[in-house]
């Protein structure tokens, strides 16, 4: 029996997993902790992963072995290939300055067409600008840059030459500098950004083989969401995953070209597209609101499912962090239409859900302004195990909603990657042994939730 690892090093841990290669049951697993913030020493990700390996097991016994990671992370590496400063993390907004003045450079519509996506603070491209304007000594000395799940697949592979880095289509597209329809760099906004040309990560194959010796086959690895499509076999179906953020993706033959910055045209991880619409605020968003209220996550659920939809017209706008869509970074959070008669726990708590899934919806209308259809909806993450998000959430988006059981979606995209590589054939393998059993949830649709959520969100905008 050949064994597969698939690796998921997130914003908040590392989880391993290890299956068999050619039905995907599960063999055994491990997990380890993250430190919190946005600017994170890449030895820590180190560390975790060798600590959730162990755990796991080992690789001893495994074949093959894919890495996803967090997309949009900054490393920078001097040409020892030596860290140069902490990592700047996918949700570290300081750069949203940097964000705007690339935008006013050369205009949205520029930059959609050039890279599929215009430039919010989230990518490594606004990041570089921030770094060349405020660290000019760090920015000087860098002479490669990569992503997250680049650095752990070169650190795995036991090479310290900067030259071997290696990336995939999928995280390459989320840096800002990046072609998916041709699959090559875009230099220019590269050294525009950082002001002086890097070396940067080989763009890999979907399938390919990126490093062998004494150990497992490394595969190329893959950006979370692309690794999460390719966990589920999403096939064509919308997913929304809400964890530390909220993203709402699909599968497409086509690069999408959004110039209102609403929809990243991001690749997957099979060599199609990946169109994606991310919010900041997900599930720490219903954490806050238990805390908020005094009770556990089963706690809030229970509270919000004893609301009716609408929470009497009590509307919470989510952006307990600031936003990226819409792009609001120096935005906050807000009660809205708060009276006597809705101020009760229960409805604070269905506010709550519905703000998040209410976000969620515009993410969805955005997708299918790029032609995506929606005809239903997966749900994944760490908040769709929650009861009170899985029952109102079809009612918010107006389709049915698939919530597939308790499974860890990017680990096992990675791992299905390492299978493919492994076996050499032309698409990624069919598993029979599927991680676990998938829920249908329908409601009859709530337009006004979405309505008065619609309205309440809109006067941020309006003050701007």
């Amino acid at each position: 029996m050949a064994l597969v690892a698939g690796v998921d090093s997130s914003t908040q841990s590392c989880k391993v997993v290890v299956r068999d290669a050619g039905t995907g049951r599960l063999v055994r697993n491990g997990r380890s902790g993250h430190p919190g913030g946005t600017e994170v020493d890449p030895a820590h990700w180190w560390d975790a992963l060798g600590e959730a390996l162990a755990e796991a097991g080992g690789l001893d016994d495994v074949d093959a072995v894919s890495i996803a990671g967090q997309q949009h992370g900054m490393i920078c590496l001097d040409e020892r290939g030596r860290v140069v400063r902490p990592a700047l993390l996918w949700n570290d907004t300081r750069s949203a300055g940097a964000a705007s003045d690339l935008v006013a450079e050369l205009g949205a519509e520029y930059w959609s067409e050039a890279v599929g996506a215009v430039p919010v603070a989230s990518f490594t491209v606004t990041k570089l600008r921030w770094l060349a304007e405020h660290e000019p000594g760090a920015a000087a000395r860098t002479a490669a840059v990569c992503l997250p799940h680049d650095w752990l697949t070169w650190r795995l592979s036991g090479s310290t030459d900067i030259a071997d880095l290696v990336t995939d289509r999928s995280d390459a597209s989320g840096t800002g500098y990046f072609d998916g329809r041709t699959d090559d760099y875009r230099r220019d906004l590269l050294t525009r950004a950082l002001g002086h040309d890097v070396l940067l990560p080989r763009v890999a194959g979907p399938s390919e083989a990126v490093a062998r010796g004494g150990g497992p086959v490394i595969g190329p690895g893959a950006g979370d969401n692309a690794a999460a499509s390719l966990g589920l076999t999403a096939g064509d179906d919308v997913v929304v995953s809400l964890g530390t953020s909220g993203t709402a993706f699909a599968r497409s033959a086509r690069q999408a070209n959004d110039p209102s910055g609403l929809v990243a045209g991001f690749a997957d991880a099979t060599g199609a597209f990946l169109p994606l619409v991310c919010t900041l605020n997900a599930a720490r968003v219903l954490d806050a609101a238990a805390r908020m209220l005094g009770v556990t996550p089963a706690g809030l659920d229970d509270l919000a499912l004893s609301a009716e939809p609408g929470a009497r017209g009590l509307v919470f706008v989510p952006y307990l962090e600031g936003e990226r869509t819409p792009n609001l970074p120096d935005s906050s959070g807000a009660l809205h239409g708060l009276t006597l008669a809705n101020s009760t726990r229960e409805n604070l708590a269905r506010a709550a859900v519905e703000g998040v899934l209410c976000g969620m919806a515009a993410c969805l209308d955005a997708l299918a302004a790029q032609g995506v259809a929606v005809e239903n909806v997966r749900l994944i993450g760490g908040a769709a195990r929650s009861e009170a998000v899985r029952r109102i959430a079809p009612g918010v988006f107006g389709v049915p909603v698939l919530a597939p059981g308790p499974g860890e979606r990017v680990a096992d995209g990675a791992a299905r990657q390492a299978a493919w590589v492994l076996s050499g054939a032309g698409e990624p393998p069919h598993w029979t042994e599927q991680p676990s059993r998938t829920e249908r949830f329908e409601a009859a649709p709530t337009p006004w939730v979405r309505e008065r959520y619609t309205e309440a969100a809109g006067k941020y905008l309006t003050r701007r």
